[in-house]
């Protein structure tokens, strides 16, 4: 956990037109009057753990910084390796916002804005496997590797019909597992599955997505303003080019700026 205080730095980041929130949507935000944001390192995609220790780095980490300087607060991050963590910790009340990918499981138990970023999801298998199409993975036999709790995790265990899933602590696991315990395939962020990959001999991307991951900013189930100003703040953000400027700085390839509005 790491505390930033706010300041002026933060102009630096670019925000556009900006919306001041009412008291009531401070108070479910930043009821102990700072942010605290849920940071998913488990998702390199967004977010990464801090040089020595360090606060984390990433578009997820911009996101957080920009919204408690709206809110006027500072803000404190709190550090998970798997999406699913995220979720299971804010039932307790642990964040104030947190990034997840949408899915209608989650909404049982946060808020989420409509998505500021797509990702797409992809498959790895074994170098010598005889599957070549993503078409081909879901068949009796089939063993599928993923992130417990991670979004292509809910999203497969409605889609999936044949194939079984094998849960994994944590997503960077993936490819490690399906190489070492000879599995079929592993499911994932396909960014973190190509660097995966290019780590992990015996190994190799399906071409192609099986899904797109729509991320999206959580805040805490019930609290009405503060749910309805993360939404208006991430579509600002969008509009503004805030989001598309936070990719290009990190660097990031193979994920887009989320249209406006909710996703499709």
């Amino acid at each position: 956990m790491r505390k930033l205080a706010l300041g002026a730095a933060l102009a630096l980041f670019g925000c556009a037109s900006v919306t001041a929130p009412s008291p009531e949507a401070v108070r479910d935000l930043a009821p102990g009057g700072k942010l605290r944001a849920a940071i998913n390192v488990g998702n390199p995609v967004l977010a990464k753990r801090g040089a020595g220790g360090g606060d984390p780095t990433g578009v997820s980490v911009d996101i957080a910084r920009e919204l408690a300087a709206r809110l006027g607060v500072p803000v404190e991050f709190h550090v998970f390796d798997a999406a699913g963590k995220v979720v299971e910790a804010g039932k307790s009340g642990a964040w104030d916002v947190g990034f997840v990918a949408i899915d209608p499981k989650r909404s049982e138990d946060i808020e989420q804005s409509s998505p500021y970023v797509v990702i797409e999801g992809a498959y790895v298998v074994p170098q010598a496997s005889p599957i070549r199409d993503n078409a081909e993975v879901d068949r009796a036999g089939n063993r599928i590797v993923v992130g417990r709790g991670s979004a292509y995790d809910l999203f497969l265990t409605r889609t999936i019909k044949q194939a079984e899933l094998v849960r994994v602590q944590v997503s960077p696991m993936v490819v490690q597992t399906v190489v070492a315990q000879h599995y079929e395939v592993g499911a994932g962020v396909k960014q973190q599955l190509e660097a995966d990959v290019q780590r992990t001999p015996g190994a190799r991307l399906l071409p192609g997505r099986f899904m797109v991951i729509n991320q999206a900013m959580a805040s805490q189930h019930g609290k009405r303003a503060g749910a309805r100003y993360v939404r208006e703040f991430i579509e600002d953000l969008k509009a503004s080019g805030f989001v598309a400027r936070a990719l290009e700085r990190h660097g990031v390839q193979g994920a887009a700026v989320a249209p406006a509005g909710d996703a499709m």
